[in-house]
């Protein structure tokens, strides 16, 4: 009962608000009334529990599309799109390794997207234990022939998530740069800050022009025990993996507008991506940040006066292995001096700490307003400028869209991501709404505004 008087009062002083004549007071309203709204965690539910897992290429993600539309309807969006690209999917099959000697042992692994199975049979080789991606990089040509690279170089837990990218090229590079030195497959260790023994998966990239080889993640402890091992002498790991591929399967970019009430051909693209890897249910990676965007947009759109620039919610396509960026900047080449501004929601549901705005918005009047917006969620506006917007906008931001980005706490994101732990009961609802708060006062503000980003990065 008190949620709900929360909620009518909430709503109350938003119908008020949008009515008066100052934007920041119905900006504040919608960040009041998103702390109790429920439709972020209801789309959230609906995504992972009624589609569940959702690779590209998949049953489930043709699903996915259809929910995708019908939510949007659901929900009041207009000008609702489906963009069809080409993209190749890959399929996981049946995978398992095992240490043989000095004694057997089954580990704990799961394949890296895109790679190429073993032989029936599998690969039996001796390993070589490289305790830093550096030092596989320093290794020489035929070094590694006939053997099973092992890179078990832990990740560092950072807040704003810096730490993935330090250590993901060994995920994404590792296997070619071991194929270069004559190794015959290929496992790092999981991605991730967890201590737990389910490998966490993620995409790699095989470089023109060397042989591709098996490539999977371990378990972080299991990791760490082959280092261990080596340590002492010889090992000896079984992998086995099968995988299929197919050049024929499509994926979609589908997206909703809430129209501007002035200028609605000027768009502010937002969203989150609507694919997700094959295993947990696509919970933090991403129906997370489909359920933000879209709750914090639907916010806006029930107003009885939208603000003056259109809000464009897009549940991209294909974001972890790649191809929904390029797709919808190149679909909308020929209105990209009408899109203001971009961002993406791509990292779990805690909480909103700072935004960053594109360079010299932060000490703008708007700038101003969104400081005091949302101070009372403990969210600062950062001196420092957007230099991303997530993966998803990067074919905007290339292409000179102005991006920003609302900072979420990444601290045990990388506990989760890309592995079985990926599901709802992760999520926590009261971050999960703060997020929408954040979004939808943010969202708002520029939405009402003439605040015109590029004229700002190119002023002296």
């Amino acid at each position: 009962m008190r949620i709900s008087l929360l909620a009518l009062a909430a709503s109350l002083a938003l119908s008020t608000a949008a009515v008066a004549a100052e934007p920041v007071d119905t900006a504040a309203a919608l960040r009041d009334k998103a702390l109790v709204d429920q439709t972020a965690w209801t789309v959230l539910d609906d995504l992972t529990t009624g589609i569940g897992p959702r690779p590209v290429g998949s049953p489930a993600m043709a699903r996915a599309k259809d929910w995708g539309v019908d939510t949007l309807k659901k929900l009041g969006f207009e000008n609702i799109r489906v963009e069809e690209f080409a993209k190749p999917s890959w399929a996981r099959g049946p995978e398992s390794a095992s240490v043989v000697a000095p004694y057997p042992f089954r580990l704990s692994i799961i394949g890296l997207g895109n790679s190429v199975p073993t032989p029936a049979k599998g690969i039996e080789a001796e390993i070589v234990v490289f305790k830093a991606y550096a030092d596989l990089l320093a290794a020489p040509a035929g070094s590694l022939n006939g053997k099973i690279a092992v890179v078990t170089q832990a990740m560092t837990r950072t807040q704003d998530g810096q730490g993935y990218g330090a250590a993901g090229v060994a995920r994404r590079s590792g296997p070619s740069e071991a194929a270069k030195r004559g190794a015959v497959a290929y496992l790092v260790r999981s991605i991730s800050t967890s201590d737990s023994r389910l490998a966490h998966t993620g995409g790699t990239r095989y470089a023109e022009g060397v042989a591709r080889i098996p490539a999977a993640a371990l378990g972080v402890p299991d990791a760490d025990l082959l280092e261990r091992l080596a340590a002492r002498g010889p090992v000896k790991v079984k992998l086995a993996m099968a995988s299929t591929t197919s050049d024929k399967t499509v994926a979609w970019n589908i997206s909703g507008d809430i129209p501007g009430s002035e200028k609605p051909e000027e768009v502010i693209v937002i969203g989150g991506h609507l694919d997700s890897w094959d295993v947990g249910t696509g919970a933090i990676d991403d129906a997370s940040g489909i359920a933000i965007t879209t709750a914090a947009a639907k916010l806006i759109g029930d107003l009885p006066r939208h603000p003056r620039r259109t809000i464009r919610v897009v549940m991209w396509g294909s974001e972890e292995t790649g191809g929904s960026s390029e797709a919808y900047a190149k679909a909308h080449k020929d209105i990209l001096g009408n899109i203001i501004t971009a961002s993406e929601s791509d990292l779990g549901a805690d909480r909103v700490y700072a935004l960053q705005l594109p360079k010299g918005a932060a000490a703008t009047p708007l700038g101003g307003q969104l400081a005091s917006l949302l101070a009372p969620l403990k969210v600062i506006v950062s001196r420092e400028e957007a230099t991303f917007g997530g993966s998803d906008v990067e074919g905007l931001q290339d292409a000179g869209v102005p991006v920003f980005g609302l900072r979420q706490d990444a601290s045990r994101y990388f506990d989760l991501h890309h592995s079985e732990d990926d599901t709802i009961d992760k999520v926590d609802p009261r971050q999960l709404s703060q997020n929408v708060a954040a979004w939808a006062s943010t969202l708002y503000m520029i939405a009402d505004s003439d605040i015109d980003f590029r004229a700002l990065k190119d002023s002296k």
